[in-house]
């Protein structure tokens, strides 16, 4: 959750910062530049540091949050994993069932090192 956040955040800076030309609603052009962007993207990321002191409930709940995400992906990756080598892993040959490569024909009877 707090990836998607800060993602969503610095997303939102670049297209900030980045010219594009346009106008809003008003016909007015925009306010604010990259060096207004900046600044408060700097003073949001101090308020964000800060979190913790002010709110250590809410980072607690964050932490378990993480863990239970963490341990639920684990199993779904371990799942996925079993699921994959299930169908694509290699098969153990079968011990009663000779191997044949068709190259050489199976003789009928066993060879033995006297008849050679």
């Amino acid at each position: 959750m707090g990836f998607l956040i800060k993602s969503a955040f610095w997303l939102s800076l670049v297209l900030l910062v980045i010219p594009f030309g346009g106008t809003d609603e008003n016909g007015s052009k925009p306010t604010i530049g990259a060096v207004e962007a900046f600044f408060a993207a700097r003073a949001v990321i101090g308020d964000f540091a800060g979190l913790c002191e002010r709110r250590p409930d809410a980072c607690e709940v964050g932490r378990s949050a993480m863990h239970t995400i963490g341990v639920r992906a684990r199993e779904g990756a371990r799942i996925a994993y079993g699921m994959l080598d299930e169908h694509f892993g290699e098969q153990p040959a079968m011990p009663h069932e000779p191997l044949h490569t068709g190259s050489v024909p199976v003789p009928s009877e066993p060879v033995s090192a006297a008849q050679e």
